[in-house]
């Protein structure tokens, strides 16, 4: 019997994930809006070509310089309260710059340095928002909240620049630059009104800020699905995002169309985006993850191509729905299987890490483009950003995505509690531990294999070093040495990281063992601890 694709609409039935997108939705079109608002506040300033270009930049550099350490922040404070905390941040932000604006004191470098500032804003919501998601709606939802956190980018993109277009003409620019900052009030003042019940892994004490950021990046460095997901966002985003830099030049250079044709082809991209929201749930009934991004790179490269070569107002309307449908398809997708695959305690750091080459990829990526676009012609550029994005496609079978649908990602408190002689300071370290099998001659190369599995789990959990030995003096005992930085990260590897795809590989490696195996923490020598801290 075939199984009816859920609604793409199921995640704004609950009430605080529906008032939260919302929110997100107000914020992020206000973000639109003082994006342009700023730039129009250059365009009669000396070398505004640059000036205008640079509100983007330092809008969206934040972001990317900031991505793991705001997921860090997230992973460390009750997130809630960081959320809240950065809105009324970016309300006051945005409160200067609006009166500085009225008053007539606002400067191209005060302008940029506030921008500035509200970006970093943005780099520290974005991740903390994400990692909530999960706690909002089932786990069978959560790709349909991404495909609707896709949607609310993509009509912020519409409706925040229209908008924003009409305001500054018929009120000045101030007023774009304080609806903003009511934004921030408005998702501040929801965010208040939630009364969060934090999940258990966020009641163990919270990690020390550096601590926490090397641990985010030895999760990703050492998880080969993680790394996966990023190459291909990255590989998919650079050329991708061609289209999105040089749509204004299409639309004025090749199809010689006003503000007004502009603003109809960003309607065609935003309508794709709530189309494939809509078409979401049935597309991942009948493609697999690889198909899908395939399938979206390939439709997304024919559009790019299509633009290139055809002058046509009206086609180019109609290859950009089917344009930002695999955009928001692809992204949304990739976002979804980030968010089921990252465990609870080191969500917010991955999504921030995931944040940070997609909005990198855009910026970089768009700039690179737009060189191409300088020196060769804007109809060369298309063509190529077309040739890049199906030559990715083709990578697809090389590096494909990595399946993890299936892993169990659920916290799990497998290893019993360490029963030493002493008890050490938290902060004490290197910590040693080693663990001791007894293996058949036989078993060894499957032991071997199955611990290769084992040295990832122990690197994306906290060990900094591992190894396995074999002892010289009694046959068949192999020996996993492995050091965590402090006895803290070690505590936090019996109780809190370890998920259930954790337990399966030790499992599979200890099933090998002809007895129970034996383990020894090696404590620092100078740190004495607490005698008699454990019976």
């Amino acid at each position: 019997m075939v199984s009816t694709p859920p609604s793409p609409w199921d995640p704004l039935r609950g009430p605080v994930f529906r008032w939260l997108w919302l929110a997100v939705l107000g914020s992020q079109i206000g973000t639109w809006m003082q994006t342009v608002g700023a730039q129009w506040l250059l365009v009669d300033e000396p070398g505004a070509a640059v000036l205008v270009a640079l509100v983007q930049t330092a809008g969206t550099l934040p972001v990317v310089l900031l991505a793991l350490p705001g997921g860090a922040l997230a992973d460390s404070l009750d997130r809630r309260r960081l959320l809240i905390w950065v809105q009324l941040f970016q309300l006051a932000v945005g409160a200067v710059l609006t009166a500085l604006t009225v008053a007539g004191q606002m400067t191209p470098a005060l302008l940029l340095t506030l921008t500035f500032a509200l970006g970093c804003g943005m780099a520290l919501t974005n991740p903390a928002y994400q990692a909530l998601i999960p706690e909002l709606v089932p786990r069978t939802q959560l790709q349909s909240a991404a495909a609707l956190g896709s949607v609310s980018t993509n009509l912020a993109r519409a409706v925040g620049p229209a908008l924003a277009g009409v305001l500054v003409a018929r009120v000045g620019v101030a007023a774009v630059f304080a609806i903003n900052a009511l934004t921030f009030l408005l998702f501040a003042v929801v965010l208040f009104l939630w009364r969060r019940h934090p999940p258990q892994q966020d009641a163990v004490l919270p990690e020390p800020f550096l601590a926490a950021l090397r641990a985010g990046g030895r999760y990703v460095r050492h998880s080969p699905a993680m790394r996966r997901f990023l190459l291909r966002t990255g590989v998919f985003v650079v050329p991708a995002v061609a289209l999105w830099a040089l749509l204004p030049l299409v639309a004025s250079r090749r199809l010689h169309l006003g503000a007004g044709g502009y603003g109809l082809l960003l309607a065609a991209l935003g309508a794709g985006a709530v189309l494939g929201a809509v078409l979401m749930p049935r597309i991942r009934v009948a493609l697999s993850d690889n198909r899908l991004l395939a399938v979206g790179s390939l439709v997304y490269a024919l559009a790019l191509a299509v633009l290139a070569l055809v002058q046509v107002p009206a086609v180019a309307v109609a290859v950009l729905v089917p344009a930002g449908t695999s955009w928001m398809a692809v992204l949304s997708n990739t976002n979804a299987l980030v968010q089921l695959f990252l465990p609870g305690w080191v969500r917010a750091r991955g999504l921030g890490t995931y944040q940070g080459v997609l909005f990198g990829g855009q910026a970089f990526g768009a700039l690179g483009w737009g060189l191409v676009a300088q020196r060769a012609g804007l109809v060369p550029a298309l063509l190529a950003a077309a040739a890049v994005t199906a030559l990715g496609a083709a990578t697809l079978r090389r590096w494909p995505l990595v399946e993890t649908r299936e892993l169990d990602r659920a916290p799990v408190t497998f290893w019993p509690r360490p029963r030493l002689a002493v008890e050490p300071d938290r902060f004490a370290g290197p910590i040693v531990v080693q663990v001791t099998y007894l293996v058949e001659p036989a078993d060894e190369p499957a032991f071997l294999a199955a611990a290769e599995g084992l040295r990832r789990s122990r690197m994306r959990t906290g060990a900094v070093q591992w190894g396995v030995f074999r002892a010289g003096e009694v046959p068949g005992e192999m020996v996993e040495v492995y050091v965590v930085p402090t006895w803290d990260e070690h505590l936090r590897q019996h109780f809190g990281r370890l998920t259930g795809a954790d337990v399966e590989v030790e499992q599979a490696v200890t099933a090998l063992s002809k007895q129970p195996p034996q383990v020894l923490h090696l404590l620092p020598a100078e740190d004495g601890g607490e005698p008699g801290a454990v019976p």
